[in-house]
């Protein structure tokens, strides 16, 4: 997870020397759409590998049973008679319930980046004001005439 999480910073560094004054959109929003998108990435990853020690755990349990069908003997509560099969049990519930956790967070947190970025987007953006020559191109009475204006 840290290694996941040195990526993301350093991804983060990355984009944060881009020209942000032309963008016009706070910092939060600016920044915040690719920490989310991080956030999102990272925590899917860490579902995932949530996810496969849930199952190896579990493939343990099943070899358990498989050798021995007595300790997966079941008792009237619905606990493994067995303490060290019934641990396994539990072990493998706990790490899916992280999974799913971390799949959820990740989920929320793509939510998010999706919504900033769609915002971001649809805000309407006037052209930036240091542009010192601007391109000009008008049709009068069958003419075309094409010049620069310049802004002092």
């Amino acid at each position: 997870m840290n290694r996941i999480a040195c990526w993301g910073a350093f991804a983060l560094l990355l984009l944060v020397h881009a020209p942000a004054a032309a963008q016009g959109s706070p910092a939060p929003i600016r920044y915040g759409k690719w920490a989310l998108l991080a956030g999102a990435v990272g925590l899917n990853f860490a579902a995932a590998n949530a996810h496969t020690d849930a199952e190896r755990v579990f493939d343990e349990l099943e070899e358990r049973c498989l050798i021995d069908r007595d300790l997966c003997a079941v008792d009237e509560g619905g606990r493994y008679s067995d303490e060290i099969t019934e641990g396994l049990y539990q072990q493998t519930l706990r790490l899916d319930r992280r999974s799913r956790s971390y799949l959820f967070g990740g989920e929320a947190a793509l939510l998010g980046a999706a919504a900033l970025f769609i915002w971001e987007f649809a805000r309407p953006k006037a052209p930036p004001g240091n542009i010192p020559f601007e391109p000009e191109v008008s049709v009068r009475a069958g003419t075309t005439r094409i010049g620069l204006r310049a802004a002092w």
